[in-house]
């Protein structure tokens, strides 16, 4: 392949079937991912983890901090500071209860896969180190569902920072995956006192990585990407400061992106509506791209 765009074998089958009315879409699962970030003198740079190769899906490309909305991430108890969750529900296109469940999990997963906690003991402030057995011991119970995250900062005594967070975009796995995720990308800046660490037992190398060079390793088929990750990658390319990326947040179009395949000429055309770089075309009778 020319670049580092992640495409599984079975793709073309797949959508062939779909095409075919003898696959039913599988309802995606809502979830959320956080592209962290933080200055440097070489300019901001975001944190990703690449997927350990024996992952199923997506093994081995290159990613952010994310995961699925857990039941339990609506639980009302949730101390909240920031934006009303109405705020959010309007902003999200879901409801109240949804809302805080998505804005949860962003939370919820950044702490579980980074090590890092946008939460702190008051509305202002956010807590400082979070290594340590006992706090390791919270987050290995978080990631076992063990211990929900309400409970989590019920016990700690902490405030969910929803202003820390800025919705970047949405993203819809396609109709004929077979694991599909209704997915919105937040931005946070990397918290004073905090700082990153492999903590997901899916990942097996982290980095902080300019968007610039990230892209261009994805360019040059070095580095292997989702169609989101890459496109978000260029999104925030070239922003002075991290704090300019959230606070471009909220001007963010949340139009979902889904993926979508046709016939033509013989060939199956896959494109993302308003990202034509991804655009791919399989014969309908073998899965070369």
């Amino acid at each position: 392949m020319a670049n580092g765009q992640w495409y599984p074998a079975d793709w073309p089958e797949r959508i062939r079937a779909l095409a075919e009315g003898d696959l039913v879409p599988v309802v995606p699962r809502r979830a959320a991912t956080v592209m962290l970030l933080k200055d440097t003198a070489a300019g901001t740079v975001v944190h990703m983890l690449r997927r350990r190769a024996s992952m199923a899906f997506a093994g081995g490309a290159y990613a952010y901090p994310g995961g699925g909305v857990d039941p339990r991430d609506d639980e009302h108890q949730i101390h909240w500071a920031g934006p009303t969750r109405a705020w959010w529900a309007a902003r999200l296109g879901v409801d109240e209860t949804a809302a805080q469940a998505i804005v949860c999990a962003a939370v919820r997963e950044t702490y579980e896969e980074a090590g890092v906690l946008l939460a702190g003991p008051t509305p202002e402030s956010v807590v400082g180190d979070t290594t340590g057995a006992e706090w390791e011991a919270d987050r290995a119970a978080l990631v076992a569902r063990e211990l929900s995250f309400a409970g989590f900062l019920e016990r700690r005594g902490l405030v969910l920072r929803s202003d820390l967070l800025g919705v970047w975009t949405r993203w819809i796995t396609p109709e004929f995956e077979s694991r599909r995720y209704d997915t919105w990308f937040f931005v946070a800046a990397l918290p004073e006192g905090q700082r990153t660490r492999n903590a997901s037992t899916e990942a097996d190398r982290t980095v902080w990585i300019r968007p610039e060079d990230a892209a261009e390793g994805y360019d040059k088929g070095e580095l292997l990407m989702m169609p989101p990750t890459i496109a978000t990658l260029r999104q925030i390319a070239g922003y002075g400061t991290a704090a300019d990326v959230v606070a471009a947040a909220p001007g963010r179009d949340l139009t979902p992106v889904l993926a979508q395949a046709r016939l033509e000429d013989g060939q199956i055309v896959l494109s993302w509506p308003e990202y034509d770089e991804f655009t791919k075309h399989i014969p309908t009778g073998g899965a070369s791209v």
